[in-house]
């Protein structure tokens, strides 16, 4: 291990401790805290995740990853199957994608129609007021990669037998789409940004920088001043709020 892998292991391991002590503070305290992690395919969610993860307690912490809705599900209202997924007094909950989905590849593969997406856009902070009003601590971050870094990630998918498992039908169309993407997500981020549920866009091409601020945004989101006093704050040039001119600026991809 070099050098700068070790301080880089270092750096993210004292985070990963910080998790640690929020687990034990929500535990004592009943927080309620919900992390929606969207981004392009092939930004690193999964990865994110597992570091997330990967030391906290799994009967406090949960993954939702839904699949595509059933016959059944298709019926209800659209928000009906997350709300079943939010946590309860001392637990945290990663979405690794969310009721957003409505708003990306939806949008983007017509899988609902514009009427129903537009009333989602409507919704949305809608809702997202409601959970937070209701003591939810909620953060919602977009992980955004470089369209020559995708193909790179998404092609080792392919040919890595032990990434098999990361390979769907939307990677096909990932590239070939890539506006179109685009231009869902500058939509998406500009009329579901609030004041009281503020989206933070990560610039994921560097994994080990891009994990390193998430955790850190997230502890110093939700965490006890006594926990995060002594922890740096997010690399401004990793994480950032979001602003309408990064798509402009090339802050955003």
């Amino acid at each position: 291990m070099s050098d700068d892998d070790d301080k880089t292991s270092g750096r993210l391991e004292r985070l990963q401790l910080g998790l640690v002590h929020l687990q034990t503070a929500m535990a004592a305290s009943g927080e309620r805290v919900v992390v929606l992690l969207e981004g392009r395919d092939g930004a690193g969610k999964d990865g994110a995740i597992k570091r997330i993860t990967e030391h906290l307690s799994p009967r406090a912490t949960r993954v939702v990853a839904l699949p595509r809705p059933s016959d059944r599900e298709r019926t209800q209202w659209f928000l009906q199957r997350y709300v079943a997924h939010l946590p309860a007094a001392g637990e945290l909950v990663i979405f690794n994608r969310s009721w957003y989905n409505r708003a990306g590849v939806e949008v983007v593969m017509g899988f609902s129609s514009k009427a129903e997406q537009a009333e989602f856009l409507r919704d949305a902070p809608d809702f997202e007021r409601m959970l937070v009003e209701s003591g939810i601590k909620l953060v919602k971050i977009w992980l955004d990669i470089t369209k020559k870094e995708q193909k790179s990630r998404l092609d080792a998918r392919r040919t890595d037998p032990l990434k098999a498992l990361k390979v769907s039908d939307m990677d096909a169309v990932a590239q070939k789409k890539w506006k179109a993407y685009t231009a869902a997500r500058d939509t998406m981020l500009a009329r579901t940004h609030s004041a009281i549920a503020p989206w933070y866009c990560v610039r994921a091409d560097d994994k080990k920088a891009a994990r390193r601020a998430i955790i850190a945004h997230i502890l110093h989101q939700v965490a006890p001043a006594s926990i995060v006093e002594d922890l740096p704050r997010p690399d401004p040039e990793t994480l950032f709020a979001y602003d309408p001119a990064a798509g402009e600026d090339g802050r955003l991809s």
